[in-house]
């Protein structure tokens, strides 16, 4: 099955990584290290595409023009807790982005998000923002998280996660079609409790050893 509204990050280095995540003798520190690594190749590929401008510079050879980011800075906005996860490895990359906290859980019985807590810059018009969490399973935590983000009129939005499955894919293509995901892999399907088959387990527990 294809998703025309996703890129799957197919690096040798990202395939190896995620393989050691999905271990389940894995230990917290190492998945922890495995995901900030991993999200850094992912917000590679994600920001691919930011517009640039030359500018002119002095090197310490000689005076040229060069390409620097244009625009507003980039927000990327973490669905809490685990999005942390990815958050963290992208500022590696970009630590002059801004920074924004979406709170998101799952009612056990619905399996709808809740919201609990919202944090972003108050000026998102114009700018570039990208969602981070390491799960796009159900889909409706990052559907909801992305119709609230759209009230402020962001200039682009994007999804970033470690693993997708079809039906988080077909559940955000079918509410947000503007939006592209970007993830390691996407797998099989979800189980009856919602979660991604074969997967690695509750990310948010691997990542901060609560379970």
């Amino acid at each position: 099955m294809e998703f025309p509204n996703c890129t799957v990050v197919d690096h040798p280095l990202v395939k190896h990584k995620l393989t050691q995540m999905r271990r389940v003798e894995t230990s917290t520190a190492s998945f922890r290290a495995l995901l900030q690594e991993t999200s850094l190749l992912l917000a590679y590929e994600a920001l691919r595409d930011l517009k640039v401008r030359e500018e002119d510079i002095q090197t310490p050879m000689a005076r040229t023009t060069a390409p620097v980011l244009d625009g507003k800075k980039l927000v990327l906005v973490a669905i809490m807790r685990a999005g942390q996860g990815i958050l963290d490895g992208m500022l590696q990359l970009v630590p002059s982005a801004r920074v924004g906290h979406i709170g998101l859980y799952r009612d056990p019985e619905t399996l709808s998000p809740v919201e609990y807590y919202y944090r972003v810059p108050g000026q998102l018009a114009d700018r570039d923002v990208v969602v981070c969490d390491p799960m796009l399973a159900t889909g409706n935590s990052a559907v909801a998280a992305l119709q609230r983000l759209k009230k402020s009129k962001p200039g682009s939005l994007r999804f970033v996660c470690l693993l997708a499955c079809p039906e988080g894919l077909t559940n955000l293509r079918e509410h947000h079609p503007d939006v592209h995901v970007y993830t390691a892999a996407i797998d099989e399907r979800l189980d009856e409790h919602g979660y991604i088959l074969p997967g690695l387990g509750d990310a948010g527990d691997r990542l901060f050893g609560t379970k």
